[in-house]
């Protein structure tokens, strides 16, 4: 278990802005199954660089890293979608995805309010 970390005035407020980025994340991954996810990415990648030093460095990357593998697996879910034998196994996987991508947001989500970095 990861030890919990005191906070700065700086740290405080990146920590509201990742707090804002995780309710983005999961509200867009809710209803458009995250299609629109790339704006929250944009700003992950826009932000993080002001929060070097500080755990929330972290779930910025945290979030990125979601993103992008969700991306990638969406992908190859799709791509079995549209052949005959891989359909249910798109369908799977493309739920496996989304629950792992919820599972994602929400212990960030956690581990940031706990003030505690990510892996």
């Amino acid at each position: 278990m990861t030890p919990e970390l005191t906070t700065d005035s700086r740290t405080e407020d990146a920590k509201q802005f990742a707090r804002i980025l995780y309710v983005a994340h999961g509200l867009i991954i809710i209803f458009s199954l995250g299609m629109l996810s790339i704006i929250p990415l944009i700003v992950n990648y826009v932000k993080r660089p002001d929060t070097v030093g500080t755990f929330v460095y972290s779930h910025h990357s945290w979030m990125i890293r979601t993103f992008w593998i969700y991306l990638i697996g969406m992908a190859i879910a799709w791509l079995l979608i549209f052949t005959i034998i891989g359909i249910p196994f798109g369908w799977l996987l493309g739920a496996i995805l989304w629950i792992w991508y919820c599972y994602r947001v929400i212990r960030g989500f956690v581990d940031l309010n706990n003030n505690r970095s990510m892996d």
